[in-house]
């Protein structure tokens, strides 16, 4: 399934280019903070992360809830949170489980 590996590199892509700029161009997380690009940026992920996880609580995907949504999001990025929640609705689907296309049909 492209999915896992999609959100294992939506992980390791932003989430470590984040560390990587922490860690050499700032001295704290409150110096990356203080940055008005930074805090645009982050207000934004977090309106997006609240908006999606609206939409996934008023029209749910599968059995997994929108509450996970926002715990994956808030682990990794949006682009981890996505294709991991969504990955693991189509996994909690009951065999004989649908092609992933087939099941993003229905959805």
């Amino acid at each position: 399934m492209w999915l896992v590996p999609v959100a294992v590199i939506g992980l390791l892509a932003p989430g470590g280019l984040f560390l990587y700029w922490l860690v050499h161009d700032y001295s704290s997380l409150s110096a990356a903070l203080s940055d008005r690009m930074g805090i645009a940026f982050f207000l934004d992920l977090l309106m997006s992360t609240f908006i999606l996880a609206y939409l996934f609580a008023r029209r749910p995907l599968g059995p997994v809830k929108w509450p996970w949504f926002i715990v994956l999001s808030l682990l990794g990025t949006l682009a981890f949170g996505i294709p991991l929640f969504i990955w693991a609705n189509w996994r909690r689907v009951p065999a004989p489980r649908p092609g992933f296309a087939a099941w993003w049909r229905t959805v």
